[in-house]
């Protein structure tokens, strides 16, 4: 990683969650953090036009400063030394956090994502890693390597740096097709090659590629790892998508590199 974890703030408690684990990220991996936030038009044009003729209109100058001083504050317990940023940005969440992570190695987004949250405009190729936060944060469970990772090298290795970085066993389910099998675990596949990169890296076959069965493996999990194809992100009813709903951890899904 060389660009900074980029996080969304908006107070909630899944924003905090976010936070406090984006911290732990950006600490283990020696970036820096930026918070952002998103502020977005209550009121339409008219709110804004008040806006320009009155910057503290509603006290919203001082809400928006309160938000970003607990978020660092809360950032710095988790990492005291971590240097720290924050923006705040006209927008939606999602399309905020999406322009902020064009230069970051991870984005966080607190979980449960609700239903229409675009996550689709954020996950994109050529962009970073986007970790979602789901439950209480645990780091003595597996890692999983799920959804469509079987089409993405960049997806598998991250879930191998990250078991290998975690000292956690790494879990891939076993693929469902000849020619995934052969993408996935053939001599001059993804899981060969990356098991010769990260060594330490302890592999767990897992049967089944179910929803109902990656579910069972994300609930011994840290963390799940989903790759995604191209543009098409995570089609609905897909076990990604399931998994970013229902997982009882953390989910990243990381998009295809740039070709």
């Amino acid at each position: 990683m060389s660009g900074p974890v980029v996080v969304e703030v908006d107070g909630s408690p899944s924003s905090r969650a976010a936070v406090a684990a984006a911290a732990w990220e950006a600490d283990r991996h020696g970036v820096d953090l930026r918070l952002a936030h998103a502020l977005a038009s209550p009121a339409g044009d008219a709110f804004w036009e008040a806006a320009a003729r009155d910057p503290d209109i509603g006290g919203l100058r001082d809400r928006v400063k309160g938000l970003l001083a607990e978020a660092e504050r809360r950032a710095c317990r988790i990492a005291p030394h971590l240097a720290v940023t924050s923006d705040v940005l006209i927008g939606e969440p999602v399309t905020v956090l999406g322009s902020e992570a064009e230069d970051a190695s991870l984005a966080v987004l607190g979980g449960p994502l609700p239903r229409g949250t675009g996550m689709g405009r954020l996950i994109a190729p050529g962009r970073c890693p986007v970790l979602v936060t789901r439950g209480r944060p645990d780091r003595t469970g597996t890692v999983v390597l799920a959804g469509a990772a079987s089409g993405s090298w960049r997806a598998a290795e991250f879930a191998f740096a990250e078991a290998s970085a975690r000292g956690a066993d790494l879990v891939v389910p076993h693929a469902r097709t000849v020619s995934a099998a052969r993408l996935l675990d053939g001599p001059g596949g993804a899981i060969s090659a990356l098991r010769r990169k990260y060594p330490e890296a302890r592999v767990r076959p897992h049967r089944g590629r179910t929803r109902r069965a990656l579910l069972r493996a994300a609930a011994a999990a840290q963390l799940v790892v989903v790759g995604t194809y191209g543009r098409r992100g995570l089609p609905p009813g897909s076990a990604g998508r399931t998994l970013l709903r229902h997982a009882h951890c953390s989910v990243a899904v990381v998009p295809p590199g740039r070709a």
